[in-house]
């Protein structure tokens, strides 16, 4: 993979977080499953809007955390993802761009909206997040540029991303483009329900496309339709050449073939908001992984990154994760 500019470049949904507290009931309420992401209509985004409490705005979307977290721990990263020319879509813009990341889509005039998510964390970190994808899941093949996806050693794509056509078009499109540039096609799941609305889907695609699965342990339950995570793991090896799962409290297992790494999660203090848990744990990962620093220590810098961002509001690192990796003795 000599010769790249770019480690990673990802592709995803383009949104705007809006992140507010709250407790179990006012999820009751609203019919909003805790711990998911639901995608909700503008009525339904308007009545959780105006029942929430104060909130914060910071850009998102999962591959892009991604993204951002890979460039905080120095890495080379780029994004591709639709906005619209509106408020929302220029903080965006300005925001993953001030971060280090590459992004060169250009925004659209006239259409929907950029997309939005309502994020209700409650007491105890647990996010739920509630989805307007708006313009983001318009993306479609004319947004994939050959000569970005050849530039990458990995493209990464985001299993949100997965509910519409045209963006399962580009998905396919930009695994052809890397399949014939010496680069490496990652997913990610990104969630429970989206597993079960592209089950036979995604297995295809992992079976003919992909080198590198991200999951966390609910995902890959539910892919492979068991209870039991060993059975998931068995099938996961022979599906796919590399993968990493994630479990929480119980840590990650990177799965190589006939070979396992059993990474321990991090200490935390307190666990504030577990928003982009996994987002960051792959920015740690794919940052390992592209600088050849071997499996198990990309798991380790994936343990890291996720533990400082659950550790505050919000889906990105607040502080520099080279310098936190460093300090704990993963980087020179």
């Amino acid at each position: 993979m000599d010769g790249k500019t770019y480690d990673v470049i990802g592709i995803g949904n383009a949104i705007v977080d809006i992140i507010a507290r709250c407790d179990d009931a006012f999820l009751e309420r609203h019919g909003a499953p805790k711990g998911h992401m639901r995608l909700v209509d503008t009525p339904t985004m308007e009545a959780l809007y105006k029942d929430m409490g104060p909130a914060i705005e910071a850009s998102g979307g999962s591959a892009s955390n991604t993204m951002v977290g890979l460039a905080s721990f120095g890495g080379t990263a780029a994004f591709i993802g639709k906005i619209a020319d509106d408020e929302l879509g220029r903080i965006f813009a300005h925001d993953i761009k001030a971060a280090g990341v590459s992004f060169k889509t250009e925004p659209v005039s006239g259409g929907e909206p950029t997309a939005r998510s309502l994020i209700l964390v409650t007491p105890d970190g647990e996010r739920t997040m509630n989805t307007s994808l708006g313009i983001s899941s318009n993306l479609d093949k004319g947004e994939i540029i050959p000569s970005e996806i050849a530039k990458a050693k990995v493209v990464y794509l985001e299993g949100y991303l997965f509910d519409r056509p045209e963006a399962k078009e580009a998905f396919r499109e930009a695994t052809k483009i890397a399949n014939g540039e010496n680069t490496k096609v990652a997913l990610t799941l990104s969630d429970g329900f989206c597993v079960d609305r592209h089950r036979d889907e995604f297995r295809k695609l992992i079976s003919e496309g992909v080198d590198i699965l991200f999951a966390n342990e609910d995902e890959i339950l539910s892919l492979y339709q068991t209870d039991d995570f060993e059975t998931a793991v068995r099938h996961t090896a022979s599906d796919t050449a590399l993968a990493a799962l994630t479990r929480s409290a119980k840590g990650s297992l990177i799965i190589e073939g006939t070979n396992t790494f059993e990474i321990p999660p991090e200490t935390v203090p307190e666990v504030v908001d577990t928003t982009g848990a996994g987002d960051l744990y792959a920015s740690g990962f794919l940052f390992g992984y592209t600088h050849d620093l071997g499996l198990e220590k990309a798991g380790r810098l994936g343990s890291l990154a996720a533990a400082e961002v659950i550790s505050h509001l919000g889906a990105r690192p607040e502080v520099e994760l080279a310098k936190l990796a460093k300090s704990n003795g993963l980087l020179s």
